[in-house]
């Protein structure tokens, strides 16, 4: 299957994300995950060949294996389940979309923690803490925590979130709100960290998003759970403390970045085939020991 920048479904009206088209269908929502790349917020025009379906495929996973625990929003991922007019855009949609609940999102990215890394790590050496969290004098690069701790962020419509504290986020979406997402997501990310680890990955840390379908009182998880495009994975047999770890994650194209002249500003630069192709490979082998299963693109 060729890669897919973006999907093209006339009729229906469609927010673009920097990796997912979002279609709204009424009651429902479509989501479309394309093979688009986003690194320092600037979508990069070349895509990875399968990634939406890499992406969509290890959420599905997720999400099933989540249920019964923690209500979601994932109500189809086959096309053959979806509405019949949208039957004729099947080539682009087979596993790369699923059919969901519409919710009104929680403008907060609730980010969990279980080592020391990336933004935390940098807001760690300039003040001790994360997202006011104060830890330990002398953690090291990458280090566990003793505990994993909730970070939240805001959730920007476009450029960088921004690191913030419980009670901000508090003050944005309720406390009952928050109380609740965060005792959520602390208790997912215990779950699937140790799973996750018992497969030879590290879940360093990880991005849940929640939404409040009309007339419930709860909000559910929504968007993506636990991919690479939301998490950082790293390999348990090469982890070491004190230095950055390699990664199943897009970290690798970051890395490739930092070695070019470039602002970090649109327009984004091409990347080099052998970029592309690695980048693919460890999205798949962070599907493959997650999941179980081996992966095959979906035929057309």
């Amino acid at each position: 299957m060729p890669p897919l920048m973006q999907s093209h479904l006339p009729g229906w009206p469609v927010r673009r994300g920097k990796v997912r088209d979002v279609y709204d269908l009424g009651e429902k929502l479509l989501i479309v995950a394309s093979d688009r790349l986003s690194a320092f917020d600037v979508v990069l025009p070349t895509p990875i060949p399968d990634k939406g379906v890499i992406l969509t495929g290890l959420s599905n996973f997720w999400f099933r294996w989540l249920d019964g625990e923690v209500s979601h929003h994932l109500l189809a991922s086959r096309v053959e389940d979806f509405p019949a007019e949208l039957e004729p855009f099947a080539a682009q949609l087979r596993g790369r979309a699923v059919l969901v609940r519409k919710t009104k999102v929680i403008p907060v990215e609730c980010v969990v923690r279980g080592y020391l890394a990336g933004g935390g790590w940098k807001e760690y050496q300039q003040s001790g803490t994360v997202s006011g969290v104060r830890l330990p004098v002398g953690l090291r690069l990458s280090e566990q925590l003793a505990e994993p701790i909730f970070t939240p962020s805001t959730k920007a419509a476009t450029g960088h979130d921004e690191s913030i504290t419980w009670q901000q986020a508090a003050e944005r979406v309720g406390r009952a709100v928050m109380e609740f997402v965060r005792a959520q997501s602390l208790r997912i990310y215990r779950r699937a960290a140790e799973m996750a680890l018992a497969r030879g990955i590290i879940i360093a840390d990880t991005k849940f998003e929640w939404g409040l379908p009309p007339g419930a009182e709860q909000p559910i998880l929504i968007d993506e759970v636990l991919t690479p495009d939301s998490s950082r994975f790293w390999p348990k047999d090469r982890y070491k403390p004190g230095v950055e770890s390699a990664s199943f994650d897009k970290q690798y194209v970051r890395n490739y970045l930092e070695t070019l002249a470039w602002t970090k500003r649109p327009p984004g630069p091409a990347l080099p085939p052998e970029v592309v192709e690695n980048t693919r490979r460890r999205y798949i082998e962070a599907y493959e020991r997650l999941s179980g299963l081996p992966f095959r693109s979906p035929e057309v």
